[in-house]
């Protein structure tokens, strides 16, 4: 990750889980795309791992693990329902996306 904002999504679930914790969280519309199960999300600068993509009509939310580890190091653990935060998207999502457009782009010009 490279430290950049992509936009502010919103908590809607933050709650231990057995011996972790789960975060939800709503994103814009046009953040949906670069969100995939495994992927690479950031939240508050905190690189998490992407353990689950619902798309919704108005936003996507997603949802993490925390390990206790990642509770007890970082600010993630002052998070609540409603809480905004920053989000950066994986960079490699952004190439692909790129690759992709300029793709269908040429095609669209192409005799």
């Amino acid at each position: 990750m490279s430290g950049h904002v992509d936009g502010v999504g919103r908590v809607t679930f933050f709650a231990a889980v057995g011996e972790s914790w789960e975060l939800r969280i709503k994103t814009p519309l046009h953040l949906g795309k670069f969100l995939a199960y495994k992927g690479s999300i950031t939240v508050n600068g905190v690189s998490l791992t992407v353990n689950s993509v619902a798309d919704l009509s108005d936003g996507c939310e997603f949802s993490m693990n925390l390990i206790p580890h990642t509770i007890e190091n970082t600010a993630l653990h002052a998070l609540a329902q409603g809480s905004a935060v920053n989000l950066e998207v994986d960079m490699i999502a952004r190439y692909v996306e790129r690759m992709l457009s300029v793709d269908k782009a040429t095609q669209a010009i192409s005799p």
